[in-house]
């Protein structure tokens, strides 16, 4: 038996998010699917470095699985890629020890939002970035971002229906670039709550449109309450970009 690692890139337009649902399409579904065919029926669990929701997409999702199938590392990538349907790509593929665990031996990771600026929406981005055609203020959303890195409880950006109960975290950095109409907010931290990444793009973004004053950033992060904080942004902007293992 060996330990398998997948880098894995998806499209989430078309997905009820990565875990598996009843009745529903999901990004695990159809990688179980895959492996039970090289597999000859016999179920192979897949475990990820984490969940995503629904229309969020993934450039670099990592996940493992266990294998008595005796294949060139090479042929992981191959023979799966010739499997999944086109809106999933196995990037890379590699042996690990059995120690390895996609999930609790993760160090960080990174997340992006992209968002276009532009006044009119672009139809052919619409499922891959958040059309905001309003003024931002790009340098107050960094002043109150440079607030935002740190080790915080960060309840009041975490959504309202989750069981965690420790909140806290540590955000490492947050870096805004702005090319032309786009704008990309980078996230990378040690972990991240349910819907945090989202409800930080939101809050930022009424930062940004002055709804919320960079002043009242520390205010936000120590009432831990979610009523708080900005609105959560769309999922078709987020992207799980990276993730990082000692």
């Amino acid at each position: 038996m060996s330990r398998i690692r997948i880098t894995i890139s998806y499209d989430g337009s078309a997905f009820s998010g990565y875990q598996v649902q009843p009745n529903k399409r999901t990004v695990q579904l159809e990688l179980e699917d895959a492996l039970r065919k090289m597999h000859k029926g016999y179920d192979i669990k897949v475990t990820s470095s984490g969940r995503t929701d629904a229309g969020v997409h993934a450039i670099g999702q990592v996940c493992h699985f266990d294998s008595n199938l005796i294949l060139p590392i090479e042929a992981w990538k191959k023979a799966l890629n010739a499997l999944l349907p086109d809106d999933i790509h196995v990037s890379n593929a590699e042996d690990v020890e059995d120690e390895f665990h996609a999930r609790f031996s993760t160090t960080g990771k990174e997340y992006r939002y992209k968002i276009l600026l532009s006044k009119d929406p672009n139809v052919f981005q619409r499922k891959y970035m958040y059309h905001y055609p309003y003024e931002l203020d790009i340098k107050r959303m960094e002043e109150a971002a440079n607030l935002l890195v740190g080790t915080h409880d960060y309840s009041s950006f975490c959504a309202a229906n989750t069981d965690v109960k420790d909140k806290v975290r540590t955000i490492y950095s947050i870096l805004i670039s702005k090319k032309d109409n786009e704008l990309t907010i980078s996230f990378k931290g040690n972990g991240f709550l349910y819907n945090m990444v989202r409800i930080l793009v939101g809050t930022l973004l009424e930062v940004g449109n002055g709804k919320i004053k960079v002043s009242e950033m520390k205010e936000i992060i120590e009432a831990k309450n979610r009523a708080k904080a900005g609105r959560t942004a769309p999922a078709q902007g987020l992207y799980l970009w990276e993730v990082f293992y000692s």
